[in-house]
């Protein structure tokens, strides 16, 4: 797990779902689909959405965007907030 971001206003994890634990021997996917996934946690409204999938690789396209052009806080959150609006779950463990 990999914390991307983190405002007052949002938390964003890249979780990596294969990926040996510490101190673990790693382990051969070359059969095995890779996972991995996106967790954004909207604080203020105290919910969070997974994404995965085609969702996961649509927002990995996002912050590669943003890696080559720096953009403001408020871009970011700006984004991060149409994805948080998918949210349902509520927090309960963060």
């Amino acid at each position: 797990m990999n914390m991307l971001y983190d405002s007052e206003a949002f938390a964003v994890v890249h979780v990596l779902a294969n990926a040996a634990l510490e101190g673990e021997p790693e382990v051969d996917l070359s059969m095995h689909i890779p996972r991995h996934g996106f967790e954004i946690v909207d604080k203020r409204a105290g919910k969070e959405v997974y994404l995965d999938g085609s969702w996961a690789e649509m927002f990995q396209i996002q912050i590669t965007a943003w890696q080559q052009n720096t953009p403001s806080q408020e871009e970011v959150e700006d984004t991060l907030e149409g994805y948080a609006s998918l949210a349902q779950t509520p927090m309960v463990m963060h």
